[in-house]
């Protein structure tokens, strides 16, 4: 992966062609969470919060009371609603996309329900390789044209970038195979192995469709790209080498042209990070099982890095909350490319108030390491 311009982390803004600065959006929000993404100096650590438009507030809860979470990616104007919800409520950075990890899948021809307490469950779940090459092609239109319109409704009214995401072959592998969650995707796994070449064909369709997934969520209006691999920690490094990473380069080789900054994000994956970080991806995500400054140093500092506070503080004392998230901070140190997050989903039963404290927290906190990273640059220059 080309490393991003080191003349553009200057905190001076692009550059015009005669080298004067360009003018930044009036509210800082616009940017900031992209600067981030491309390590350029920010005036305040960007933070967003994956499924921060979710149960967590009121507002979700009582639109859920009249539509389930596929009639709501099959509404542009109810999903574009629900995506912003947490942007007004919040004042987080940037908005991403709301949507289920299986979303895509309706669009290979797979039957499958999201229930409630449990999650996807397929109706026939992947068993051989005539199952695999039963699936049909991605159309991006016809199978999530609503959601590419939600974008488009998001990008006319957000303050701030917009976000869209996949799920990560692996992930949406394991549930194909598994027929739902699973606890140690036995199942999945043993697939990938009995089965080496219909693991492939699956694989690759799936890494097919999240490169035209994606790209048309970009071509549509979103400005960055998360792809989640929620289930990656369950592999040995050896079979993450062999059987997925390099699909994993195949999908962040062909969102490069896109032209729009991509984040790698896995759970419990410590164990595989570098792995990861050599497969692709502009920032890495990280969940709270490593510290970030480690997980930085792991990723390389030629990356971005996102994270990584352990979600279930937040129902706890707030006092925890901002200790952590402080501390977090302080090994980010300054340095350009962090953006701040939960290292996984905000859980349900988490105060939006705390939420909104968090991200008060965060922003305030750079001022002052801000203005140490750079006081210390300048003196050892």
């Amino acid at each position: 992966m080309t490393a991003p311009n080191p003349t553009r982390a200057t905190g001076a803004g692009p550059a015009t062609a005669v080298g004067v600065a360009a003018p930044r959006p009036a509210d800082p929000r616009a940017d900031r969470f992209l600067r981030a993404c491309r390590r350029e100096a920010v005036d305040a650590t960007p933070v967003w919060f994956m499924r921060q438009a979710g149960r967590a507030l009121p507002e979700y809860r009582a639109i859920r009371e009249r539509a389930t979470l596929v009639e709501i990616t099959r509404d542009a104007a109810l999903c574009a609603e629900v995506t912003l919800q947490p942007v007004r409520r919040l004042g987080v950075d940037a908005a991403i996309l709301f949507a289920d990890i299986t979303t895509p899948l309706a669009g290979l021809g797979v039957d499958f329900e999201i229930v409630e307490g449990r999650g996807p469950v397929i109706a026939r779940p992947i068993r051989s390789a005539a199952d695999v090459a039963a699936l049909r092609p991605f159309d991006p239109e016809a199978s999530v044209g609503p959601l590419l319109d939600a974008i488009r409704l998001v990008r006319a009214g957000s303050p701030v970038p917009l976000i869209g995401f996949a799920g990560a072959p692996f992930t949406l592998a394991c549930y194909l195979v598994e027929g739902g969650p699973s606890k140690d995707f036995a199942r999945a796994k043993a697939f990938m192995r009995a089965e080496p070449a219909a693991w492939a064909a699956l694989i690759d369709r799936l890494a097919e469709t999240t490169v035209s997934y994606l790209s048309a969520q970009v071509a549509a209006g979103a400005q960055a790209v998360q792809v989640f691999d929620s289930w990656v920690g369950a592999l040995a490094p050896r079979d993450y080498v062999r059987s997925v990473a390099p699909w994993m380069a195949r999908i962040f080789e062909g969102l490069r042209p896109l032209g729009v900054p991509t984040i790698h994000f896995g759970v419990v994956s410590a164990g595989i990070l570098a792995l990861q970080a050599a497969a692709g991806g502009d920032v890495i995500g990280l969940d709270w099982r490593i510290d970030l400054d480690a997980g930085w140093d792991v990723v390389g500092h030629d990356r971005g890095i996102q994270g990584n506070l352990d979600p279930s503080l937040l129902l706890g004392p707030f006092d925890a909350v901002a200790a952590d998230a402080r501390a977090i901070l302080d090994q980010a140190a300054g340095r350009p490319g962090h953006v701040f997050n939960l290292g996984h989903g905000v859980i349900p039963g988490t105060d939006p108030d705390d939420l909104a404290r968090l991200v008060e927290v965060v922003h305030e906190h750079l001022d002052r390491g801000h203005a140490i990273h750079e006081h210390t640059a300048g003196r050892d220059a």
